[in-house]
């Protein structure tokens, strides 16, 4: 089963407030500069790790976000089952907000 924008949210939540907080603080911090919005970057990473092939065979079972200057670094905890093995993503930051003209 692909994994969804929902199931990203729900494991972000799972790591802390702090990390959905991360991810409306850098939307918000960026303006009037274009950023995702915390749902826009959700969805985009549901569709990042399941192209990775984190989909089927795969549990999200936690996943960081934390602010680095003017971008947000994602990490994700995954367990393979039913192994119940646990691999981390590589950081991920490709969500910063566009230049100012």
């Amino acid at each position: 089963m692909p994994l969804t924008a929902g199931m990203v949210r729900a494991a972000l939540e799972r790591a802390g407030n702090e990390h959905w907080q991360a991810l409306v603080e850098h939307h918000e911090s960026a303006y009037p500069r274009p950023c995702p919005t915390p749902g826009a970057i959700v969805y985009h990473e549901a569709a990042r790790l399941d192209a990775l092939g984190y989909g089927d065979g795969w549990e999200l079972a936690e996943s960081n976000a934390k602010r680095v200057g003017d971008a947000v670094e994602l990490v994700h905890g995954l367990r393979r089952l039913p192994t119940d093995e646990l691999t981390w993503t590589a950081p991920f930051s490709n969500y910063e907000p566009e230049p100012a003209e």
